[in-house]
């Protein structure tokens, strides 16, 4: 696993793609080595559970309001479905964030994974009847979803890389 292989400042940058918060960066660097995907994958839903809210906090401000232009690749590939939504459901989800910000104080997060604009909506309006408690937790289980399909298609992508360079007669 490549993640192992390398320095602390390159683990973090690749983690970093998965998840902003520093604290969960921080515990997956001291976890490694990571003896397999699994392993990696249930040290990262530890350590999303033992950082604080303001970490989370930190966490969401890496991740844009869902319909807005992502910012980064892994976020465009999440909201894919959202791409194509009519003029009137975009402006929908718009007003709902702002009400769900209002209400709680943070982006609304889910896990977006190629889901339809109205399928979103339809999560957001839900989730606008929990409480605030209930709320936050809810988010660490969408934010705990998202990191880790962002590590396994982190993964993905290194073992694709590595076929790659075998292909190509490339030792990595």
């Amino acid at each position: 696993m490549l993640l192992n292989e390398m320095d602390d400042a390159q683990a973090r940058s690749a983690l970093r793609s998965c998840c902003a918060s520093t604290a969960w960066i921080e515990r997956m660097i001291r976890a490694r080595p990571f003896r397999d995907v699994p392993a990696l994958l249930d040290v990262a839903d530890h350590a999303l559970a033992e950082i604080s809210e303001d970490d989370v906090d930190e966490a969401l401000a890496g991740h844009p309001r869902i319909g807005d232009r992502p910012d980064n690749a892994s976020s465009a590939r999440e909201q894919s479905g959202v791409a194509g939504a009519a003029a009137s459901v975009l402006a929908e989800l718009r007003e709902r964030n702002a009400s769900y910000e209002e209400r709680f104080g943070h982006v609304y997060l889910v896990f977006a994974n190629g889901r339809p604009a109205d399928e979103l909506l339809a999560i957001l309006e839900q989730r606008m009847t929990n409480d605030a408690t209930t709320e936050r937790r809810v988010l660490r289980e969408e934010l705990a979803k998202i990191n880790r399909a962002r590590l396994l298609r982190m993964l993905s992508t290194e073992h694709n890389a590595d076929e790659h360079a075998d292909d190509q007669g490339v030792s990595r």
